[in-house]
């Protein structure tokens, strides 16, 4: 067999959408996934709002949507709100399916465990080494030390009742939960009439969790909503960065090929959404014409650069919504939020806030003490905090 062009290490969201658009737009292109697992994507549901992708990216992304949805809701303790912004929902089994259907069983390899990757090489357990002209890290979180991050965990239970649950569009965020915890929200998909994704979320200053205990809240949660009696169809579980602070030069210090997903810091500061961020980076792959690793860490580390200097707007705000509040009244910088018309919201979750947006984001009273906003607001970004 031939050396091919290029080696994507990893079939995780990032790793996977990389290769469909080489597989749809550049059957030129001679690649393999690596994937130590033998499925992709593995237990995992991602989420994205119609106005995150491009136009060019629909096409590989939208066939792996488990649902769509034409509006969305949330609920605060004093504000709710029905947006028209539509949402949309892809599945790790939609991604599976895709990807064995879109891209030639020559181009991939399941059960292919990485050890090592280089510039010119990936070694796989047991000592093989496959060789290429390039090599892109796509194989999920790496090292975050150099960050300043609080964490978003989450438990998350897709459930299968006896009767309709009655609930018609997602519920994006229900806050008006227990929030002795820190802020929290419950995040409801209904994917049928009687089949929903329940999952209860948190953002702390530390990842750890316990699952049992978040399992019994979306038990209360259920419960409280008399949606009645369900089986457990799955379960998933996760914790994502969320980003106040730091060095992305960090992530990118110690890598001598191009990095892709959490690893190369491609994540919404605030929400820690990727696909948008997988989706834009596998059409900007598809586009060159040099796959050396050379000339991707360039490109990719480029990006991650780029992407990290524009969003420093959500990371102050991460400082405002962690440290300017005591846990319980978290919630109320996310609610002081809301109060602004949808494409303002749009933009937010899109990394795409404008200036104009930014000061209205700003305006009005503070929903949280006026003197720790001012010292969030003013704190620069640095290393991250003990």
């Amino acid at each position: 067999m031939a050396a091919p062009r290029l080696i994507i290490a990893g079939g995780g969201l990032s790793g996977c959408l990389a290769a469909l658009s080489l597989a749809r737009t550049r059957p030129d292109v001679d690649f393999l996934l690596l994937e130590g697992a033998d499925r992709f994507g593995g237990n995992h549901t991602w989420s994205y709002f119609d106005a995150d992708l491009e136009a060019a990216a629909r096409p590989i992304v939208e066939p792996l949507r488990a649902a769509h949805w034409d509006s969305h809701e949330i609920r605060f303790p004093r504000r709710r709100r029905i947006l028209s912004t539509g949402y949309n929902s892809v599945s790790a089994e939609r991604l599976d399916s895709a990807m064995r259907a879109g891209v030639p069983a020559r181009s991939f390899r399941l059960g292919a465990r990485i050890e090592a990757v280089a510039p010119d090489a990936v070694t796989l357990a047991g000592g093989a080494r496959i060789e290429a002209d390039g090599v892109i890290d796509a194989r999920g979180p790496t090292d975050f030390s150099a960050l300043d991050l609080g964490w978003q965990y989450f438990l998350g239970r897709e459930l299968r009742f006896t009767r309709p649950h009655g609930l018609g569009r997602p519920i994006i965020m229900d806050a008006t939960v227990d929030q002795q915890d820190g802020y929290r929200f419950v995040y409801c998909l209904p994917f049928s009439a009687t089949e929903m994704l329940v999952e209860d979320t948190y953002y702390r200053l530390t990842p750890e969790f316990d699952v049992a205990v978040l399992g019994a809240r979306i038990d209360a949660y259920v419960e409280a909503y008399g949606w009645g009696a369900s089986t457990l169809v799955r379960e998933e579980h996760g914790v994502l960065p969320v980003a106040m602070g730091g060095d992305v030069e960090a992530l990118w210090a110690g890598a001598s090929v191009a990095q892709l997903g959490l690893r190369g810091g491609f994540f919404h500061p605030t929400t820690g959404y990727s696909l948008p961020d997988a989706a834009r980076n596998a059409l900007l792959l598809a586009e060159q014409q040099d796959f050396g690793s050379a000339a991707l860490r360039h490109l990719f580390h480029g990006e991650a650069r780029r992407v990290w200097r524009e969003r420093g707007f959500y990371r102050l705000l991460n400082r405002m919504l962690f440290r300017a509040a005591p846990g319980p009244e978290r919630y109320r910088v996310l609610e002081h939020f809301y109060r602004l018309a949808e494409p303002v919201v749009e933009r937010f979750y899109a990394g795409r806030t404008t200036v104009v947006d930014k000061a209205r984001i700003l305006s009005g009273r503070p929903p949280v003490r006026i003197g720790r906003a001012i010292s969030a607001l003013a704190n620069k970004e640095g290393q991250p905090t003990a």
